[in-house]
């Protein structure tokens, strides 16, 4: 097998094996701590244009089946494992792992110790870095990849271009695609609602037309602030209908409403976060992919109020409107491929619909 490196911003290198596609990718590079759902993940566009590395150490044993896709496309732009079977044994299974990654352009390194890997990245905070082939010149390539700038424009290139419908009947909900999970339309849908996804920078008037009942905002890549134009079409919109946002759409909902975010040493990336609701005391187990998060203090003398914390950290995990009623959560309600504590979420958003359709507002 082929060797491949991993250089990081500060110098240190890792130095293993390489598959899927050959190619050079340089790229932030991030760890998520889940044990299953390796699919799911690198199908996540939330991980748009990063390099993964999964803390769990065998990966792609399952090999890739087409029921659980995330996206129609992965745009991670690399991964990284301890070890990667060279046979996939599962029932639904029709490609490989490393077949998977070829035809999408994704390389992966396999082979070094991803535990000191992750340790670097908990305690110095993500941060840039390069897969190479064996031969290249590591100084030479530390030089530029410290003078790279990572994109910005993340939430652009995975949004789609232009508004498509689900149309199942009952309530209609208008989802902003951000860079949104297929898992989030599956929960929609078990409720009974008739989903139109729009493109993440659609103009309120062209929202009113489609006459919503409510309003998604999902999860996507990269920083929150880098579409402060979404801001002022969510506080405009907020006015008239039910909002429920979700990761990057709860950052923006909160960004709307003139709260603050900034961005985590390592962020939130994996499954069984414990998650608490303030009024109750009730702890979910959630699953969670974001580097940025909104700062506490910076709710205060907004009309926002802090409805559910982090146990482990105590970040903001979610807020409610205390006029309007809408609300959003940082975790992934949706939770594709687990745990599904919180997918009570979604009724919360139906019954807030059904209550503002009563009431008349709209």
């Amino acid at each position: 097998m082929s060797r491949r490196t991993l250089l990081l911003a500060d110098g240190t290198s890792y130095r293993g094996e390489a598959f899927g596609a050959d190619r050079q990718v340089s790229a932030e590079v991030v760890f998520t701590t889940g044990m299953t759902g390796y699919q799911e993940t690198l199908t996540d566009q939330s991980y748009n244009g990063q390099i993964v590395t999964f803390t769990y150490p065998l990966i792609g044993n399952c090999g890739i089946n087409r029921d659980d896709m995330e996206s129609l496309f992965p745009t991670t732009a690399g991964v990284i494992c301890r070890e990667v079977p060279r046979l996939a044994s599962n029932w639904r299974n029709r490609s490989s792992f490393d077949e998977f990654l070829i035809t999408h352009g994704i390389p992966g390194l396999a082979g070094i110790d991803t535990r000191a890997l992750v340790r670097r990245l908990r305690a110095e905070g993500v941060m840039k870095g390069v897969l190479l082939d064996p031969d290249a010149d590591l100084d030479v390539e530390l030089e530029k990849l410290r003078d790279a700038q990572l994109p910005t424009d993340q939430i652009a290139q995975v949004s789609t271009r232009t508004a498509y419908p689900s149309p199942l009947g009952g309530r209609s909900v208008v989802l902003f695609d951000f860079g949104l999970k297929h898992s989030i339309l599956r929960e929609l849908s078990k409720r009974g609602c008739a989903v139109t996804v729009v493109p993440w920078n659609i103009s309120a008037d062209r929202v009113r037309a489609l006459g919503p009942d409510g309003i998604m905002l999902s999860n996507g890549p990269g920083d929150p602030k880098s579409i402060p134009g979404v801001q002022d079409v969510v506080r405009e919109l907020q006015e008239e209908y039910p909002i429920f946002g979700i990761c990057m759409g709860h950052q923006i909902f909160a960004l709307a409403n003139g709260a603050d975010t900034y961005k985590l040493p390592f962020g939130h990336r994996g499954f069984n976060h414990p998650v608490r609701e303030l009024s109750t005391g009730r702890i979910d187990f959630t699953s969670q992919n974001h580097g940025y998060a909104v700062d506490p203090e910076s709710v205060a003398g907004t009309e926002l109020e802090i409805t559910h914390i982090e146990i482990n950290d105590e970040t903001v995990m979610g807020v409610r409107h205390t006029r309007l009623g809408s609300f959003s959560v940082q975790y992934h309600p949706d939770a594709a491929a687990g745990p599904h504590d919180a997918a009570h979420v979604f009724d919360d958003f139906v019954a807030l619909m059904d209550a503002d359709h009563i009431g008349g507002q709209n």
